[in-house]
């Protein structure tokens, strides 16, 4: 059984009220998702982010962990917005000095590691074994492929991965989960909250799930051709796209049911 604690549903709520003011696109109910994870993952290890921006998720997950003595969050982002899409070609500030004041602000400056850097260069020399990894970066194929690349091997058994965006018009979150997540046989329990895009890596249980991970891989491909080339999208291209994004199954991660939804750390086939 996961172990969740009496308490997750105040703490998470307390997080909420923390987190809630940060400037950043996360919905609430993928910041309770993101905090969940942070306390009952069943594996050992650090929380990496990638993609910080001005702190939303980052706040969250500091929240969380640092009320259960969990380690610190590694926070990972350039602080430029030249890898977004959104901004592509548009020369912005650098969020970083807000992304230390929302820290500040939420009391967990000291329960976060941060790393001013582009994902790839922090990967490179990296070796420490990872519980939760949440890729909120560069949503291209080609950023969203070298996240998961460069820190997927460091992923504990019975960790999590888990992608923001990925039910959103970017071309990488959605065909990297596809094509690298749900095709392989190498995770257990997968799922999408909202936009998050979310999976246990489990290679011992994995052929258990195979048929599951198949029904959600041939609804969640249908999505990528239309987000491939990154532009917005227009009539009806824009009305079909939605249409089959609204297919995408999608399951609430609850404090109730995660013990259903999750592996233990131990187990085994």
């Amino acid at each position: 059984m996961v172990r969740v604690p009496t308490d997750i549903d105040k703490v998470i709520d307390d997080a909420w009220q923390a987190t809630k003011n940060v400037p950043g696109y996360l919905l609430e109910n993928e910041a309770r998702f993101i905090g969940l994870m942070a306390a009952c993952v069943p594996a050992k290890g650090v929380i990496v982010e990638i993609g910080s921006f001005k702190g939303r998720s980052t706040v969250m997950l500091a929240k969380v962990t640092s009320h259960y003595g969990l380690g610190p969050v590694i926070a990972i982002d350039p602080h430029s917005h030249n890898l977004s899409l959104v901004h592509r070609g548009t020369p912005l500030p650098s969020t970083f000095d807000e992304f230390q004041s929302s820290l500040r602000t939420a009391g967990v400056s000291e329960h976060v590691e941060v790393h001013r850097a582009l994902s790839t260069d922090v990967s490179s020399t990296w070796n420490r074994q990872i519980r939760f990894l949440w890729i909120d970066g560069d949503h291209t194929y080609e950023g969203a492929k070298a996240d998961l690349d460069g820190f997927s091997k460091f992923v504990a058994q019975n960790g999590v991965i888990a992608f923001h965006d990925a039910l959103n018009n970017f071309p990488g979150p959605i065909r990297v989960f596809v094509e690298e997540i749900l095709r392989p046989n190498l995770f257990a329990a997968t799922g999408f909250v909202h936009s998050i895009a979310w999976a246990q890596y489990s290679p011992a249980n994995a052929s258990r799930y195979a048929e599951s991970r198949q029904r959600l891989e041939r609804r969640a491909s249908r999505l990528m051709p239309f987000v491939q080339s990154g532009q917005q999208l227009h009539g009806i291209k824009k009305k079909r796209f939605k249409l089959n994004r609204w297919l995408v199954p999608q399951t609430a991660v609850t404090s109730e049911n995660l013990s259903s939804l999750l592996l233990a750390e131990h187990t085994t086939t």
